[in-house]
């Protein structure tokens, strides 16, 4: 072979990996949008990735993600959902708040969307059916709106004789709030005790709601779920026992954080779930023919601790229930 040849040989097959490269296509981008903050959202994007490791998807290998926080406040949604679409992201997953995947819905009916909510998605609009959602959204529900009714009857199984309890809910997306309030309120009237409704939009009415519950002298509160308190987690335990408050919430995390109580699905398995269903259509499922899951595991978790300092005396009864209890 000629010194010249074997150049351009050598050339050529130097230059044949750069090639490949260029005509392989661009890896598919993930909108993954969280209604909390990236700070306290940890262990729910390992959930997600999980998932997505499951069907054989890993961020930064053959998968990219562009996340996007919205920081309790749904107002911020819709301009984020615009600002993940002109990444030309090829699914949008939206985890953890009703409002999201409506607004989600509202601007997009090509790029799949995949939720995970606690409210009913046939019943606000999201999708046609559970079984054949139709269209282009599907996801995970829980059952954390429908239990609601069932942390008051905790309340007052902690609190027999107690003639009054509150319930907090978030005003701005009225048609969670409503659902949530008109459970309770039956409850309520079941049990015969009087429910008081506190509405919080924004940090600074959390502490008034907790105060204006105090002045109340409810003996108990329930949190609504809701984007924004769940987004506070810590913020909401520490004042219920600033407030001297017995509350009980939907997440094991209110009360890792110092929360009384939780009864509740878990925080991260719809979000894995969430995870499993984008990689499946980034394989080209089509989110019409995935039925939509529910997750149905409920656990009580309950803070000995916290308990004392609220001079709270734990039934045997509820402690024998509990799935754990933080002492």
């Amino acid at each position: 072979m000629k010194r010249r040849d074997f150049i351009i040989l050598f050339g050529g097959a130097a230059s044949l990996p750069v090639a490949v490269r260029a005509q392989q296509p661009a890896m598919p981008v993930i909108g993954y949008l969280g209604t909390g903050s990236s700070i306290l959202s940890a262990d729910l994007i390992r959930a997600f990735h999980q998932g997505l490791r499951e069907t054989g998807y890993i961020e930064g290998r053959n998968v990219a993600v562009e996340y996007r926080w919205a920081e309790g406040q749904n107002n911020r949604v819709p301009a984020l959902i615009a600002d993940l679409m002109r990444y030309q992201v090829s699914v949008i997953a939206v985890a953890g708040s009703t409002p999201a995947a409506l607004a989600a819905k509202a601007e997009t009916t090509s790029i799949p969307i995949v939720f995970a909510i606690a409210t009913d998605p046939v019943q606000v609009g999201l999708v046609a059916s559970l079984n054949r959602p139709g269209g282009n959204l599907t996801g995970v529900v829980t059952l954390n709106v429908e239990i609601v009714p069932k942390r008051l009857e905790l309340l007052h199984e902690l609190f027999p004789t107690a003639t009054s309890f509150a319930l907090l809910v978030n005003p701005t997306y009225p048609a969670l709030a409503e659902l949530v309030m008109r459970g309770v309120q039956a409850e309520a009237r079941t049990l015969r005790i009087e429910l008081h409704l506190l509405h919080a939009s924004s940090d600074s009415d959390l502490d008034s709601a907790l105060a204006t519950a105090t002045r109340l002298r409810v003996a108990g509160l329930v949190v609504g779920p809701d984007a924004l308190f769940n987004s506070r987690i810590e913020q909401l335990a520490a004042l219920s026992v600033h407030h001297a408050l017995p509350t009980v919430y939907q997440w094991r995390e209110f009360v890792a954080a110092g929360g009384l109580l939780s009864y509740g699905t878990s925080i991260s398995d719809p979000i894995h779930l969430c995870g499993v269903y984008t990689g499946r259509i980034l394989k080209g499922d089509k989110p019409a023919d995935l039925p939509v899951q529910q997750a149905t595991k409920i656990e009580l978790f309950i803070n000995l601790k916290t308990a004392k300092a609220l001079g709270v005396d734990m039934p045997t009864t509820l402690l024998a229930r509990a799935d754990e209890v933080i002492e």
